[in-house]
């Protein structure tokens, strides 16, 4: 090849699309790849790339690995991450509707967290817009369930037990139940089941399997009290950067991402139900006596926090009941 054949050739391959180097976004998270949450992010990121053609890469960092998990939106929005995973719920102090996965005993089911999320997603868009982001999925946990080292058969049944609490707003329902709040993070839960400390708690059978409570709990009731989210969002700069064919592709594979992390959920709850059954526990629904006490507390929880957020808690609620 000649030094003119030779320049061609290198002023071609640098022009073909094919050449570009890909571009790479960096993905924070706080949660463990091995969780279901963790491989549905993984899974978003294979997507990508695949549809893509590698152009754009995504680079996961799981399990704290690169940003903190309270830092990981800041992050993002300053474009030092180009996209990142947190619990929705960590947002509300900021933005309000945020938290409205978290308002205790107003969904009961999968389909009312669907709901409930079509209703609340345009106003977290609209926020996140806002402050330079864009939302790309949301997937919720298993359902926060209520574990008792006693038999539960109405509210009455509470009163006097020591339930494990973790923020203001399980503090709350153990004081309206009658129940003596006991602060203790789901790290030292092992060490206060030893103590004597607690006797009762609510959260997922996910976390229960996670920790094997099942050596002093024996009973579990499927109160389904809320389905907190994980929501996954990208730099707005970032994101709009990328071609118009890439940036469909995110979303493309952001939908699917989607709808395989609801339905990882539900099965890792049933999984995680089967495991605490196989170690002993017992698995009931929630009992008839205490459904009343536990819709009367939805309410209550509802309407405070309607008072709270205001005119846009509304923009959530009435579509979701009238749906519902």
């Amino acid at each position: 090849m000649n030094r003119r054949q030779l320049l061609v050739t290198t002023a071609a391959t640098a022009f073909h699309p094919a050449s570009r180097a890909a571009t790479v976004w960096h993905l924070s998270t706080g949660y463990r790849a091995d969780s279901f949450q963790g491989q549905t992010i993984a899974g978003f990121a294979r997507a990508v790339e695949a549809s893509t053609s590698a152009a754009l890469r995504i680079q996961v960092h799981a399990d704290n690995s690169s940003v903190p998990l309270a830092e990981i939106a800041a992050a993002v929005r300053s474009g030092k991450q180009q996209a990142g995973e947190v619990i929705m719920t960590g947002l509300a102090k900021e933005i309000p509707i945020a938290g409205a996965d978290a308002v205790p005993f107003v969904v009961s089911s999968y389909e009312d967290a669907q709901r409930l999320w079509q209703s609340q997603r345009p106003l977290i868009e609209r926020h996140f817009v806002a402050r330079g982001l864009k939302v790309l999925f949301a997937v919720p946990w298993p359902p926060q369930n209520l574990y008792s080292m006693r038999p539960v058969r109405q509210a009455d049944d509470l009163r006097g037990s020591k339930m494990r609490t973790y923020n203001a707003t399980t503090v709350r329902i153990a004081q309206l139940l009658g129940a003596e709040p006991v602060d203790v993070p789901m790290s030292k839960v092992a060490q206060a089941l030893s103590e004597g400390r607690i006797d009762t708690m609510i959260t997922s059978a996910v976390t229960g399997v996670e920790n094997k409570v099942w050596s002093a709990f024996k009973f579990f009731y499927e109160i389904n009290a809320w389905f907190p989210k994980n929501i996954t969002f990208a730099n707005a700069a970032a994101f709009a950067a990328l071609p118009v064919d890439q940036q469909e592709m995110v979303l493309r594979s952001a939908a699917v991402a989607e709808a395989a992390g609801w339905s990882a959920s539900r099965a890792a709850a049933v999984d995680s139900m089967n495991e605490l059954r196989r170690n002993g526990m017992r698995i009931e629904p929630a009992p008839s006596l205490l459904r009343p006490v536990i819709r009367r507390l939805g309410e209550k929880f509802s309407l405070e926090w309607l008072q709270d957020v205001g005119r846009e808690a509304n923009e959530v609620f009435i579509p979701f009941y009238a749906r519902r």
